[in-house]
C-alpha cells in the first residue's frame, strides 16, 4: 500500500538518466545573500528566550508539512516560536529545529538544524517531491541561511547527536506538540540518559512553551515596523473588497466574492491571510466565526469583513470593518454602529490612562455597551446591575472579549500567564486589538424589531509607544459612519 502512491509517477531508474541528470549544469551564483533586517535582533531573543533556563538545551522545532489529501500537502507555515527566533518567514523551513545551546555563562547560542539544498548529482535532486529541488525550487545551502540569519546552521542529520551530547548533565526541554518525530527524539534521549520524559517532562516542556509565547508580549522595532506594514496592505485589500461590492451583490455567493478580493491581496502583497477571512452580510455577521462565506449580498445589507493579511515576516493584521452594502447605513443601522464605535473610543481612551492594565481596556467598553442597551430599553435589569458580576445580562448582545494581543500569532502569547496577558499592566511595545461589537440576531424577540439581523463589529489594531501612550496603526482605515460612507464612495468612483 505504501508504494501505491507511486502509480502514477514513472521515474527513469537507469544507471545512465542519473548519471547525466546530473551533469551540464551551470556553476550556482556566488553571492551570498543580504543578512535579513531581523538578524541583529535574534541574540536578544535568544538571551530572553533562555533567561529561565541556564545550562538547559532548548528546542524548538519549526513543524512539519501536514498533509492536505493524499501526497498534497497544505502550505508550511512555521511554528510562531519557530519563526520569532529564526527570523525565517514565508514557507522556511518544514522538518527544520532550532536548539538554545546552553553556555558556560548561562546564555544561550542559537542554532539552526535543517536539510541544505542536496548536490545535483543526488537522487534527491530530481527524484525527492518533498525536497528535491526540480520539485519544490533550490533550498538553500548552511552558509546562505548562516548568512542571513547570523545564526550558527548544522544540517538536521546531525542534531540526534547534538541533542545527546552530555545529556543528563544537560536538561532538555522542548516545544510540545510541535514535530512528533522530533520530539520523539527528545523523549529517547532523555530516557538513556536517565531523565524525566513523556509525559514526566510535559510540565517542564510546558513551562519553555509558555516562556516563548511570553517574550513575544512587547514587540521590538522591527515587529512594531511589519505589523505596521501588515495593517498598510490589509487596507489596500479593503479597498478591493469595497470594489467588489457591486457584483457581490449580484453574485449567489456574494460573501465569497468579498473573500476572494481580500484573499488576492493577501497573495500579491504577503504571505497570505493572517487567519481565514469572515465576510458576513445580514444575519450571518451574528456568528462571530462565521466562515462559510457561501451567502448572498443584498442590497440594504451590512457585510461584517474581519481580515488581516500576514506579510513575509509572518506578522499578521486583524482588522474588522462593517460596511453598508450600498453605500449608507439606515438610521437603524447607523445608530447600533455608533454605539461600537463609542465603545471603541471609550477602550481607547481607558488604555490611554497611567496604570492601565489590559482587562480595563475590555471593561470600559463594556460600560459603554450596556449603557446604550440600557438606554434602548433592551436590558432587563439597569447597566449598572449588568455590569457586576452577578449579572452581566449585556453580554448576551457581545459575548466575546474586546481585545487580544496581535503579532506572529492573530491571537498572539497565548500560552502566557494570566498574570502576565489579563492582569498586566500595559507596557511599551505591547500590540492588541480593540474589537467590540453588538450582534443582534434575527431570531432574537428581546430586541426591537429594527434591530434584529443586525450585527456590527469594529476593530482596530493598536500598540504601547515608548512614552506609554496608545496609538491606532490602523487609524488609516476609515472607521466613522462618515468617514465609512465617504470611502465606499471614493474607492468606487476611482
Amino acid at each position: 500500500m505504501a508504494n501505491r502512491g507511486e502509480n502514477r509517477s514513472r521515474r527513469p531508474g537507469s544507471q545512465a538518466f542519473r548519471e547525466f541528470m546530473g551533469s551540464h549544469w551551470a556553476p550556482r551564483p556566488d553571492a551570498a545573500p543580504e543578512r535579513s533586517a531581523v538578524a541583529d535582533r535574534l541574540p536578544a531573543r535568544a538571551r530572553a528566550a533562555g533567561e529561565p533556563f541556564p545550562g538547559e538545551r532548548l528546542v524548538v522545532p519549526a513543524g512539519t508539512l501536514k498533509a492536505r489529501n493524499n501526497d498534497n500537502d497544505y502550505r508550511f507555515r512555521a511554528h510562531s516560536a519557530f519563526a520569532h527566533l529564526s527570523g525565517l518567514g514565508g514557507e522556511k523551513e518544514p522538518d527544520a529545529v532550532l536548539v538554545l545551546e546552553p553556555r558556560s555563562d548561562g546564555t544561550h547560542e542559537a542554532v539552526l538544524y535543517f536539510r541544505p539544498r542536496a548536490s545535483r548529482a543526488s537522487e534527491e535532486f530530481y527524484a525527492d517531491s518533498t525536497y528535491g529541488e526540480f520539485w519544490v525550487g533550490a533550498r538553500p545551502s548552511l552558509a546562505e541561511v548562516q548568512a542571513q540569519t547570523g545564526l550558527r546552521c548544522a544540517h538536521i542529520d546531525t542534531l540526534r547527536d547534538a541533542l545527546a551530547k552530555d545529556a543528563g548533565q544537560v536538561r532538555l526541554r522542548i516545544v510540545p506538540g510541535v514535530d512528533a518525530k522530533v520530539e520523539a527524539m527528545v523523549n529517547e534521549v532523555r530516557q538513556q540518559a536517565g531523565l524525566p520524559f513523556g509525559g514526566d517532562a510535559r510540565g517542564s516542556d510546558e513551562k519553555l512553551e509558555e516562556r516563548l509565547s511570553e517574550i513575544r508580549l512587547r514587540k521590538d522595532d522591527f515587529e512594531l515596523s511589519e505589523l505596521r506594514h501588515a495593517v498598510e496592505v490589509t487596507k489596500a485589500g479593503f479597498e478591493d473588497i469595497i470594489r467588489s461590492l457591486p457584483r457581490a451583490i449580484g453574485h449567489h455567493r456574494g460573501e465569497r466574492v468579498i473573500e476572494g478580493a481580500f484573499g488576492a491581496v493577501a497573495r500579491e502583497e504577503g504571505n497570505g491571510l493572517g487567519y481565514d477571512t469572515i465576510a458576513a452580510a445580514g444575519n450571518h455577521a451574528n456568528t462571530l466565526h462565521w466562515m462559510d462565506n457561501d451567502g448572498e449580498v443584498r442590497p440594504g445589507d451590512l457585510v461584517l469583513v474581519d481580515a488581516g493579511v500576514e506579510v513575509d515576516s509572518l506578522y499578521t493584521a486583524d482588522i474588522t470593518r462593517t460596511l453598508p452594502v450600498s453605500g449608507r447605513y439606515s438610521p437603524a443601522q447607523a445608530r447600533v454602529y455608533q454605539a461600537v464605535l463609542d465603545a471603541a473610543e471609550a477602550a481607547l481612551a481607558r488604555a490611554n490612562e497611567p496604570g492601565v492594565r489590559f482587562r480595563d481596556v475590555h471593561d470600559a467598553a463594556m460600560a459603554v455597551i450596556a449603557d446604550r442597551l440600557e438606554q434602548w430599553g433592551v436590558l432587563p435589569v439597569s447597566a449598572a446591575e449588568s455590569l457586576s458580576v452577578e449579572g452581566q445580562q449585556h453580554r448576551r448582545w457581545m459575548p466575546h472579549g474586546t481585545s487580544h494581543h496581535l503579532g506572529l500569532d492573530v491571537h498572539d502569547c497565548a500560552q502566557a500567564r494570566r498574570e502576565m496577558y489579563q492582569d498586566a499592566l500595559l507596557e511599551p511595545g505591547m500590540t492588541f486589538t480593540i474589537e467590540p461589537g453588538l450582534y443582534f440576531r434575527a431570531d432574537d424577540l428581546s430586541v426591537p424589531e429594527e434591530l434584529r439581523g443586525i450585527g456590527v463589529r469594529i476593530e482596530d489594531d493598536v500598540q504601547v509607544n515608548p512614552d506609554g501612550t496608545v496609538t491606532r496603526i490602523s487609524e488609516g482605515i476609515p472607521r466613522t459612519v462618515a468617514d465609512v460612507e465617504a470611502w465606499i464612495a471614493d474607492v468606487q468612483s476611482r
